[in-house]
């Protein structure tokens, strides 16, 4: 099928792996024949006022996949009527750990209890107000607290005591975030379920034998996992909640079977479980596409 597309991907973030997922992509949609470029954000010029040549162009585009966090340029695109994969709004629910489990919520997936902290206008919550020691009761030492905003596991903290609460308060620096009961089962080990569409076309195991993350970037291992039906069910349901086409979701492992999603990664890098499974998932992102332009 000979359509025209593009992907985009941010072009002052570190790293190639950014370039990478963009080039997976880029692979498998030339190999269906398609018409595809690969540009970063700032080549397109978001001018909201102006009529600047990439507004005249989009015309000419089939539909775009969109790697990047640039909400404003994604509107941009949908705005000119072009197709985008992931749309905007499922992109900036999925960025925002907040937004991302009040709509699992809303569809009844199971979560680990969470308690949102409220809004401080980035001022830094005093360890000594009432509120934040009532929240505290609601957990047991170790909790955790996480950031509404953050890549790669980076932006998560266990903690164990109270000069734990008062260093990450710190940390977090008024930023939203949420405080979250603590798994202990799921200590170092979670799955990623690969989601396009209706399927989960691939899946892992992390585990980190140093480190209660089990993300890869955090020096976790993989290795490939068949995951059970309901497992299979709690990701597409996930991804769905968020308007999503495709998704990596990551579950936790509760007591006696009980799983949990963590989170819901519509843009999910997808060379690290390639590696794992020895499966491509750009294909089947490429064929989704064709299917829902058909």
């Amino acid at each position: 099928m000979a359509l025209h597309g593009l992907i985009i991907y941010n072009g002052f973030l570190q790293g190639n792996k950014f370039l990478d997922f963009a080039e997976m992509l880029q692979h498998a949609a030339v190999h269906r024949g398609h018409h595809i470029q690969l540009k970063t954000n700032d080549e397109l010029i978001n001018d909201l006022t102006g009529s600047h040549m990439f507004a005249n162009k989009t015309n000419e585009l089939d539909y775009v996949i969109f790697t990047d966090k640039d909400i404003y340029l994604a509107n941009t695109l949908e705005r000119a009527r072009v197709p985008v994969f992931n749309n905007a709004t499922s992109i900036e629910i999925s960025d925002d750990k907040i937004k991302t489990y009040e709509r699992l919520v809303d569809e009844h997936i199971p979560i680990p209890k969470t308690i949102v902290a409220p809004k401080t206008f980035g001022m830094n919550i005093h360890p000594e107000q009432p509120f934040l020691q009532h929240i505290i009761d609601s957990f047991q030492y170790p909790f955790i607290m996480k950031e509404a905003f953050g890549s790669f596991g980076e932006q998560v903290y266990l903690v164990r005591n109270e000069t734990d609460v008062h260093y990450y308060l710190k940390k977090i620096n008024g930023a939203p975030f949420v405080f979250q009961e603590y798994i202990e089962a799921s200590y170092g080990v979670d799955l990623r379920l690969q989601v396009v569409g209706d399927r989960v076309v691939a899946a892992m195991k992390r585990s980190s034998e140093s480190d209660f993350r089990a993300n890869v970037t955090s020096g976790g291992t993989m290795e490939s996992y068949v995951p059970t039906a309901y497992e299979a069910e709690l990701a597409i349901n996930a991804t769905k909640a968020i308007g999503a086409h495709f998704a990596g979701v990551d579950i936790l492992l509760g007591d006696r079977g009980k799983r949990y999603v963590c989170e819901v990664n519509s843009n999910a890098h997808i060379r690290n479980l390639y590696e794992c499974t020895n499966i491509n998932v750009a294909p089947d992102i490429i064929d989704h596409i064709e299917q829902q332009l058909t």
